[in-house]
C-alpha cells in the first residue's frame, strides 16, 4: 500500500510538471542527464534501498538477536520521533556532510549537476551515495525492531514533502501570497522542506540572494536547519539552478565514482 502511495505522489507531480513546466524539456538538459536520473533511480529502488534496509535488520538482529519486534508497542508518537532522528536527521548531516567533505560530494554532485529542478532529481545521486547513508541502515534496524508499520507510513509522509520541495511547479508561492495564511506558512517553511527553502539549496550563483548553496540541507524536515544553524528563508527563489564553475563529468563518473574517473581527477 505504501508503494502505491508513493507512486500515485511521485506521479502527480509529473503530471503537474508535465502540463506546467515540461518534465521532458527542462532547460539546459543533456542525455547524460536522462541517463544518470533513470539509472540512479533505478538503482537506488531495485537494489540500493532494498540491501540496505536489510542490512540495517541484519545488523540489529547480529548485535540484539532477541530484540525482534521489541518497540513494536511503543506509543506511535515516540516511534515517529525514532525515525526523525534516526532516519531524517542523520540525513540532514549526512547531506551537510556532501557538501562539506570533497569525496562525500563527489557522491552527491549529480543531485547538483543538472540545470534544473524537478521530479526528475529527488533521487539523482551516484549509486553509491545511498548505499553508505546511515539512515538507511539505521530505518532497517527499527524495522526488526518491530516499526516497519510506522516506516511505511512515514516514508509516505516524506516522499510528499521531498517531491513537493523539488518540483519546479512551486505549490508555497501562491500561499505566501494570501496574507491570512501568512502566519500557517511562517510555521510551515520553517518545519518542513518547501520549493522556496530547497530550491536555494540548489541555486546556481553565489551572489543571487535567493540562493544558499551552503545550507536548507533538510529532507523532510527543515526544521533541522533551523536548529543546527542553516537556514535562509526568503521567499522567493534562485534566478538559475545548477553550480557556477562546475567541472565537465560523465554520465559514467556522476553514476560511479570512484571507479569511474574524468581527466579532472
Amino acid at each position: 500500500m505504501d508503494k502505491l502511495a508513493i507512486l500515485l505522489i511521485v506521479a502527480s507531480f509529473a503530471l503537474l510538471e508535465i502540463f506546467s513546466t515540461r518534465l521532458f524539456a527542462k532547460p539546459g538538459q543533456t542525455r547524460e542527464d536522462a541517463i544518470v536520473e533513470i539509472i540512479s533511480v533505478l538503482i537506488l529502488l531495485l537494489v540500493t534501498q532494498p540491501l540496505a534496509l536489510a542490512g540495517g535488520g541484519l545488523m540489529a538482529s547480529l548485535i540484539w538477536p532477541d530484540a525482534a519486534g521489541a518497540l513494536a508497542t511503543i506509543p506511535l508518537v515516540a516511534a515517529i520521533g525514532l525515525f526523525l532522528i534516526f532516519d531524517d536527521m542523520t540525513q540532514y548531516w549526512w547531506h551537510r556532510l556532501s557538501h562539506t567533505v570533497p569525496w562525500l560530494y563527489k557522491l552527491h554532485r549529480p543531485h547538483h549537476n543538472a540545470n534544473y529542478l524537478s521530479v526528475r532529481v529527488v533521487y539523482r545521486n551516484n549509486i553509491f551515495y545511498y548505499a553508505l547513508m546511515p539512515g538507511l541502515w539505521f530505518s532497517g534496524a527499527l524495522v526488526y525492531l518491530g516499526l516497519g508499520w510506522v516506516y511505511a507510513g512515514y516514508i509516505v509522509v516524506k516522499m510528499l514533502v521531498i517531491t513537493g520541495a523539488h518540483c519546479d511547479v512551486r505549490w508555497d508561492e501562491p500561499l505566501y501570497k494570501i496574507r491570512w495564511l501568512s502566519p500557517m506558512m511562517w510555521v510551515v517553511e520553517r518545519v518542513i522542506s518547501t520549493p522556496a527553502t530547497h530550491s536555494a539549496h540548489h541555486g546556481k550563483f553565489a551572489n543571487d540572494d535567493a540562493t544558499h548553496y551552503k545550507g536548507n540541507y533538510g529532507n523532510l524536515l527543515f526544521l533541522w536547519d533551523v536548529l543546527f544553524g542553516t537556514a535562509k528563508i526568503t521567499r522567493r527563489y534562485p534566478e538559475q539552478i545548477g553550480v557556477e564553475n562546475l567541472p565537465s563529468t560523465t554520465a559514467g563518473e556522476q553514476l560511479l565514482w570512484p571507479l569511474v574517473r574524468s581527466h579532472n581527477d
